[in-house]
Parts: C-alpha cells; sequence; structure tokens
C-alpha cells in the first residue's frame, strides 16, 4: 500500500512539474511572438516593398510595382493597420488599411480575403515576409498572379543630408 501511495505521488509531482514546464513554454512561445510583431512593425514601418508581380495569364512578363508604407501598427489579435503610398499601374494613393497578418510560427504572413482597396478593386493574398524579402500571391476578380521583391527601409535624413535606403531585416 505504501509502495502505491508514493507512486502516486512521485505521478503526482511529475504531472505538476509537466504543467509548469508546459506553462513555462507557452509563455516563452508567447514572449518571442510579442517581440516577432514588434520587429514587423518597426521593419514594415517607414519602409518600401519594391518588387515585381505577374499575373497567371502572362506569368513571364513580371512588371515593377512599388508599396511604401508609412506605418504598420497592431490594431488587435491578428488586425493590423498598414498605412501604405500604393503605386500601380496609372494609379498612386495613400490609404489606411486594415489587414490580417497570420503567423505561420515566427513568419508573418499578410492575409487578405477579398478585401476592397479603394479605387483598385477587391484583392486576396497571401504574402510572406522574411527577413528583407517578400513573397506571395494575388488574386483580384479574373486575374491574379505573383508579387515578390525587398522590403527597403528608407534611412531618417539628417537636416541637410542626402536620403539614404538600406535593405530592411537582418544581413545574410
Amino acid at each position: 500500500m505504501m509502495i502505491r501511495s508514493i507512486l502516486a505521488l512521485f505521478v503526482s509531482i511529475l504531472a505538476a512539474a509537466g504543467r509548469a514546464d508546459d506553462a513555462g513554454k507557452e509563455a516563452a512561445v508567447d514572449a518571442t511572438l510579442a517581440e516577432a510583431q514588434a520587429s514587423f512593425a518597426r521593419t514594415l514601418t517607414g519602409a518600401t516593398f519594391e518588387g515585381r508581380y505577374t499575373t497567371w495569364d502572362n506569368p513571364d512578363d513580371p512588371q515593377r510595382d512599388s508599396y511604401t508604407l508609412e506605418s504598420v501598427s497592431r490594431i488587435k489579435d491578428d488586425l493590423w493597420l498598414f498605412v501604405a503610398r500604393i503605386q500601380y499601374g496609372e494609379h498612386d494613393a495613400k490609404l489606411p488599411l486594415p489587414l490580417r497578418v497570420q503567423w505561420a510560427g515566427l513568419t508573418p504572413v499578410i492575409t487578405l480575403n477579398e478585401v476592397p482597396v479603394p479605387g483598385f478593386g477587391t484583392f486576396s493574398a497571401r504574402v510572406v515576409i522574411h527577413g528583407d524579402h517578400y513573397a506571395g500571391t494575388w488574386e483580384g476578380g479574373d486575374h491574379g498572379g505573383h508579387v515578390y521583391g525587398q522590403i527597403v527601409k528608407r534611412n531618417p535624413r539628417p537636416a541637410g543630408a542626402a536620403g539614404q535606403a538600406a535593405p530592411a531585416g537582418n544581413a545574410r
């Protein structure tokens, strides 16, 4: 009987230790995700996506596009506010865009599901951010394709100095 009691006590202690360890791991993951989210906002605020897009019907003829992000901030949960200047073809507009950012581990994925973009149309997209590059797919109405490029961080200019550009994120 005593052995059973000791064994039960031992199992209880191990189970409690396991729960405490799991809680510690969850707290560490939450802290790491919070750090990744803060880094995401810092990296994209004041940055420009400089790249190209393709269309499904003409994948071998990529066209240039540019998205300048004035600011990126988390509203709540997975909803973020992107204040963006979108330059595409004849279009050039600055828009506040509430967009979903989902996380694949610590990798952000900008996620649009039939989101209306004033003056441009309604779009669905998945754009993965990795270091100082982005890549993904997009669809708008009856067309879609790929989008990819580099994230370029604009350095703040000291008074009287010429502006400089540098890739965002960590050097490889």
